[in-house]
């Protein structure tokens, strides 16, 4: 069990990177949340449902420039049941703008996995980040201005919600 629920947050991330969408829909349930805390923001989400995740995921890479990594490292794995269970890991986020390599983000996940027929999908993805989101000085937004670098691109999203 340790190693398919290791696996999963593995294909998450993968999958993340590489806005490989067929392979998030197979490891996230369809009622899946995500939510964030941010030093100096606060709570921010949470995003609900699969499909809203999806956008979520889309917006960020569309808005990023280099290439992004989410690195997931110190993984532990607590089962709840046969059926649930938990795992948490540290993030370290990284950009490569083919330029220079930065660290961007460190923090925690916490995964909480249901067993579906299709394996252990995300039902909820908790992440506390340790730092403030720091997009790439001078990266175009979806309204080609410069990236505000105060502003994680969920808050920015928020913001511009009708």
């Amino acid at each position: 069990m340790t190693a398919e629920l290791q696996q999963a947050v593995a294909h998450y991330a993968h999958a993340l990177d590489e806005l490989n969408v067929p392979e998030l829909e197979a490891v996230l349930t369809e009622d899946t949340t995500w939510t964030f805390t941010m030093p100096g923001q606060g709570v921010l989400g949470p995003v609900a449902g699969r499909a809203a995740v999806l956008d979520f995921i889309h917006d960020g890479h569309t808005a990023q420039t280099g290439r992004v990594r989410h690195h997931l490292g110190n993984v532990v794995v607590t089962p709840t049941d046969a059926v649930t269970a938990e795992v948490r890991a540290y993030l370290v986020q990284t950009r490569n703008t083919g330029e220079s390599i930065q660290v961007i983000s460190t923090g925690v996940h916490k995964f909480c996995l249901r067993r579906s027929d299709g394996g252990w999908r995300i039902a909820e993805l908790t992440l506390t980040l340790d730092n403030a989101y720091q997009p790439h000085p001078g990266a175009p937004t979806r309204a080609g201005q410069t990236a505000d670098l105060d502003r994680s691109p969920m808050a920015q999203r928020r913001e511009a919600a009708p």
